[in-house]
């Protein structure tokens, strides 16, 4: 029977950091990569997420002054940065002759400038983007903040009742829709698709900065196990027959590091921290078990023996098989 002799398990000993850049659409407009297999959670090493977006302020309000509307001090996710802008003034635009309907995107563009975008005027209003009566598509390094609907030729003071600013369809802001981080993978999730409200259909930017993990090996190590799902039965005994159930817990991860002394050895130095950890059966074939969890160590200094730790890999997910 085959053994794990040849085996070879090496951890994440360092990282290589990549400076805050666009993430790209996979094609959803979901999921959005880095073009990095992995991202590192080691603290101080995690990934920051900023997608376009409004963060605090911006309230809308009409002023005393025909077709102008007040948008107060803001602070915004704008193309990776956190930027913040003062308050201003936009005026919105109405149709002409009987094209009577008209929908100004109030926008933050590329710059940190208050901007507005005038849609296409139309006998009645549209919900479809770029279409006449409809919102305008927004430049794609912008931020929509709000929108202004018009239903009349004559200037006169906005309604607030003509300010929409709806959370996803007429206002992006950064937390919504929610994401989730994808470790392995380096990318990012979305709840729900983004929507397509930028020039070409596009929807908006994504940013983030991370590091992918180096890896090292453990040089003398043993006897690895991964952290995996086990699955247990209760059952409850009724009348005639028996109810059964079942319940899944994710184990964790252990290993022995035999070391040279205890206490500057690089596994050691990392002991508490988030690191992903690779396990190749066989050193001389590619396929591996690929696992992150928190490093925990008991090291034990025996008088006659190696120097040597328990360690365990407490992870928030089960380890995967890589190819």
């Amino acid at each position: 029977m085959p053994t794990a002799e040849n085996a070879k398990l090496q951890y994440e000993a360092g990282q290589a950091s990549a400076a805050m850049a666009a993430l790209t659409d996979s094609g959803d407009k979901t999921t959005f990569t880095s073009g990095a297999s992995l991202w590192s959670g080691r603290s101080g090493y995690a990934p920051v997420v900023r997608p376009n977006g409004l963060l605090t302020g911006g309230a809308i309000t009409p002023t005393a002054v025909n077709n102008q509307v007040s948008v107060a001090a803001l602070t915004l996710n704008l193309n990776g940065v956190v930027t913040s802008v003062n308050a201003g003034t936009l005026l919105a635009t109405r149709g002409l002759t009987t094209d009577i309907c008209c929908i100004t995107s109030l926008t933050v563009n590329s710059s940190g400038v208050l901007t507005a975008v005038a849609g296409t005027d139309h006998t009645a209003f549209s919900e479809v983007r770029g279409d006449p009566g409809g919102p305008p598509f927004i430049a794609v390094d912008s931020v929509e903040i709000g929108q202004v609907r018009l239903g009349s030729i004559t200037a006169a003071v906005v309604a607030a009742a003509e300010i929409f600013t709806v959370v996803g369809v007429h206002r992006e802001t950064a937390d919504y829709p929610l994401h989730a981080i994808n470790y392995n993978g380096g990318s990012v999730t979305f709840d729900s698709a983004l929507p397509a409200s930028h020039t070409g259909s596009v929807a908006k930017k994504v940013y983030a900065s991370y590091a992918s993990p180096i890896f090292a090996d453990v040089s003398l190590a043993s006897d690895f196990v991964p952290p995996e799902t086990a699955h247990s039965v209760a059952s409850v005994q009724v009348y005639g027959s028996t109810i059964g159930s079942t319940a899944s817990t994710l184990n964790q991860g252990t290993f022995t590091a035999y070391l040279q002394n205890g206490v500057s050895d690089g596994l050691v130095a990392l002991k508490n921290a988030n690191l992903w950890f690779k396990f190749f059966p066989d050193r001389y074939q590619s396929r591996y078990i690929l696992a992150q969890g928190k490093l925990g160590i008991a090291r034990t200094f025996p008088a006659g023996d190696s120097i040597q730790a328990a360690c365990t890999v407490s992870a928030s997910s089960a380890a995967v098989e890589v190819a």
